[in-house]
């Protein structure tokens, strides 16, 4: 196995234990996937999914599906994926030449904010810090149809944090700590929101406090680490509880 890979295999195995870590699980459903660089898939346009079926507690370095644009699974595999894992993250990884990582979650407070007509609010700390960062694409149904690719593609442009109305969060980045900072932002962001509505109106932030506050935000910015310092740490909690998504063989 091309060493890149292998690397690539064993953080995005730990992004799901992560992800498991974290409480953003739904069931066997929702997806993280990583494209492959040119160097290990041979110029084609081929990523890794979970196995469609497997908890996220179960997903290892090992048991990772490699899939074309199509869902095709190019190396033997005992799983299959989710039609709908493949539609929606093939048509982004395809479409926005930086995402190498697509991650996309059905939090409760997540998918209570991609319901509010008012979408998300940037009047707390974590919203503040996504503005014009945030990307909205209408609903269409089950991401099963190909044909909404492109339409997703669009709504996202170069907007790294997406909500998807009346569906969920989704978030891509250049690689996969990156694109969990703007994740992690994003869910922060609609756990306080839709915590603090049962409080009544909230303080104002001003747009001009907003703008700043994006600036200010290293976490997603590549010369200061873009979340790599967090993942890092995230990683080495994962690892106390169970080291076997590691696993290669």
């Amino acid at each position: 196995m091309h060493p890149l890979e292998r690397q690539l295999r064993t953080d995005l195995a730990a992004c799901y234990r992560i992800f498991d870590h974290l409480g953003w699980t739904e069931l066997i459903y929702n997806h993280i996937t990583v494209r492959l660089p040119p160097e290990v898939s041979g110029g084609d346009l081929h990523f890794l999914i979970n196995p469609f079926g497997l908890h996220f507690n179960e997903v290892s370095a090992a048991n990772l599906v490699k899939i074309d644009l199509q869902g095709r699974v190019v190396e033997p595999s005992r799983w299959p994926v989710n039609p709908a894992g493949f539609t929606l993250h093939s048509a982004i990884h395809a479409g926005i030449a930086g995402a190498h990582c697509v991650m996309h979650t059905h939090t409760t407070t997540g998918s209570a904010v991609a319901c509010s007509a008012a979408g998300l609010s940037r009047d707390n700390f974590y919203g503040a810090m996504l503005h014009d960062r945030v990307a909205y694409h209408d609903f269409e149904g089950i991401t099963v149809h190909a044909d909404e690719g492109p339409r997703v593609v669009r709504s996202i442009g170069l907007r790294q944090a997406v909500i998807l109305r009346n569906h969920g969060l989704l978030a891509w980045g250049v690689d996969i700590p990156q694109a969990l900072a703007y994740l992690w932002t994003l869910q922060r962001a609609c756990d306080i929101q839709v915590a603090g509505a049962a409080l009544g109106p909230t303080v104002a932030v001003p747009e001009a406090v907003q703008r700043t506050s994006s600036a200010d935000a290293l976490q997603f910015d590549a010369r200061h680490g873009a979340g790599r310092d967090v993942f890092d740490a995230l990683v080495r909690q994962v690892d106390r509880r169970d080291r076997s998504y590691r696993d290669l063989d």
